[in-house]
């Protein structure tokens, strides 16, 4: 049995290289401790915005200023808890960073508290009198939106200081999950030993093709969570809790209605996106689960079977340098400026793709303005890991495009569109390999990967975010929050969604303590609005080829300059109607269809 290396063990060029960001700790230091005195010359603003419309325009200014200070240093020391959350040191600056980011709201606060303050008219006024507000034109109509849950001036600035207690539940819920859960070992049917993470079962285990690597695996990862059951659940109930407060606090009509506010979409959307797929793509998902057991050959298929591969003897290996050359080719179609950026990302060492201890599980991408992305991946050379790839890249190349078209303070669009340039990426991708192969096999596996994306986006992310809906509308109720139910909510949409597909054990029962996505509002939702959004756009390009890329370069460079349904008409994907929902799950359908054949 091999254990996982320590940070310190794994070969430099598969880790990145946070120097772009900071030489080293005490280049990391100053800057903290530059930002921290920076904070106090605000106090010279203070009960003045109103005066005069420059007044108001240097203060934004050095609002944007001080927030792109802080973007990368407190990027530097998540991306350094992100690569092995063991390390104290790492937890230490985490918490440094939290605590700093409070101390700037407090004295920040007065800033909104009183542009909102002003009479009517007023903010008009000044904005027509000095043009360089028009920078801040989406800052300033989204704070004024915010006008009617304003609380006093007191009463924000006290909840701004206590920003680092608000978001308490993530830092508790990540402390558990990285630095606490351990995970015994297995012995698989052959009689193997393995070592077992978050990151092994997540990355190698839950796709394994030997049903006694990947069940055994289950068994122990399912132990591990447990140890945690009721912690974690506590630390779930805090965060419901908070944000339910919160929302009465501020005379929002629900919890949904105040994490929905900053999203910029619809109501109706957000509703449509989960009553819409769970109802169309059941059908479809259940027949690939009855496919998935005909094929596997197995008596039962459990939740930890779900992910398990067709075609296990079709498993070529996907090395780094081959895997990087190919998402190249398929992210051609967008041009030399996107794929500079690519190739800088690939070679330059951008991208984490060690797995050692402590290291956070799943993938990301950072992009703090005035540097460049950052990416984690788990690598374990799978064609998953390739589509991950591609998919996290997306998330670069987005924000590459806007931070070198958009200032800081509009390079961030709403989330509902965060997610769409990254999945569009593993369109193309998916495309290209079909376009290039007739290969039966070759063209199932890549058909699994994207039918992968789609569960991943349409099902495990969807039914977090039905989870979260069932969960804040039993506490607004007064409904407790506890582990057993949790677990008995997950069980019942789990089972409302598979039907008598699947056998749900506890393990399946628990899923909720895998994703960090519940202590990020309303983020689950967004997988969906993003894979709806890049699968009609996929097809846009399909009909038209050159000008909907070219659109979508446009949109990419927009950053959060429109809201994101404006991006996507722009694009020419109208996501005002059901219909493109429709449209996706019908094509999920479509796929299973192909995919069935292939096996008949």
């Amino acid at each position: 049995m091999s254990s996982l290396p320590s940070r310190f063990e794994v070969p430099v060029e598969t880790t990145w290289d946070l120097r772009d960001l900071f030489p080293d700790e005490a280049a990391w230091e100053a800057e903290f401790e530059g930002i921290d005195a920076a904070r106090q010359a605000f106090a010279a603003y203070e009960g003045r915005l109103g005066s005069n419309a420059a007044m108001l325009l240097a203060c934004l200014t050095d609002l944007e200023t001080l927030g792109a200070r802080l973007m990368r240093v407190s990027t530097f020391a998540h991306l350094r808890n992100a690569e092995d959350a063991t390390h104290p040191p790492h937890q230490a600056a985490v918490a440094r960073v939290a605590a700093l980011q409070a101390r700037i709201d407090a004295a920040t606060s007065f800033v909104d508290s009183e542009i909102l303050a002003l009479p009517d008219g007023a903010m008009q006024r000044l904005r027509a009198t000095e043009p360089g507000l028009s920078a801040f034109d989406v800052l300033l109509d989204d704070l004024l939106a915010l006008r009617p849950h304003r609380l006093s001036a007191e009463t924000e600035r006290a909840l701004a200081a206590l920003g680092e207690v608000l978001d308490a539940p993530y830092m508790a819920y990540g402390r558990c999950k990285f630095g606490d859960m351990r995970f015994e070992p297995f012995t698989d049917g052959a009689g193997t030993v393995h070592a077992n993470s978050f990151n092994g079962f997540e990355s190698r285990f839950e796709t394994h093709s030997d049903a006694s690597v990947r069940r055994g695996a289950w068994a122990s990862f399912t132990a591990g969570l447990r140890a945690h059951h009721h912690t974690s659940a506590a630390t779930f109930a805090t965060e419901v809790s908070k944000n339910v407060v919160l929302a009465r606090l501020r005379g929002y009509a629900s919890t949904e209605a105040l994490l929905l506010q900053p999203h910029k979409v619809p109501h109706t959307l957000y509703r449509d996106i989960l009553d819409v797929i769970q109802a169309e793509l059941a059908p479809h998902m259940q027949r690939y689960a009855r496919l998935r057991q005909r094929v596997l050959g197995l008596d039962r298929l459990m939740y930890c079977d779900i992910k398990a591969p067709l075609d296990p003897e079709y498993n070529p290996p996907m090395p780094w340098d081959e895997s990087c050359q190919l998402v190249i080719e398929a992210l051609e179609p967008l041009g030399t400026e996107y794929l500079d950026f690519v190739r800088r990302a690939l070679t330059q060492r951008w991208v984490d793709r060690a797995d050692n201890v402590g290291k956070s599980s799943g993938a990301f991408c950072a992009s703090p303005y005035g540097v460049h992305p950052y990416i984690l991946i788990t690598w374990s050379d799978t064609m998953r890991n390739v589509f991950t790839l591609a998919h996290e890249l997306g998330h670069g190349g987005h924000f590459a495009l806007a931070m070198k078209h958009q200032r800081f303070v509009n390079m961030r669009p709403a989330m509902p569109f965060i997610e769409a340039p990254s999945i569009m990426n593993e369109m193309l991708l998916a495309r290209h390999i079909l376009a290039r192969s007739q290969e039966r096999r070759l063209r199932r596996s890549v058909i699994m990967q994207v039918l992968g994306t789609y569960h991943h986006n349409f099902v495990t992310h969807l039914l977090e975010a039905e989870l979260q809906r069932q969960v804040y509308a039993l506490a607004e109720q007064g409904g407790s929050i506890t582990a057993t139910v949790l677990d008995d909510c997950q069980g019942r949409i789990l089972e409302r969604f598979w039907g008598d597909t699947l056998e749900l054990d506890d393990g399946a029962r628990m899923t909720w303590m895998r994703q960090p996505h519940y202590y990020m509002g309303l983020y689950p939702y967004t997988y969906s609005v993003g894979l709806v959004a890049s699968t009609a756009m996929a097809l846009r390009v399909q009909q038209e080829g050159t000008p909907a890329l070219q659109r979508w370069l446009e949109v990419l460079k927009a950053g959060g300059t429109r809201t994101p349904l404006e991006l996507l008409q722009w694009a020419g994907v109208d996501m005002t109607s059901p219909q493109p929902i429709r449209d996706a799950v019908a094509y999920v359908g479509r796929l299973i269809d192909e995919l069935q054949a292939s096996f008949d």
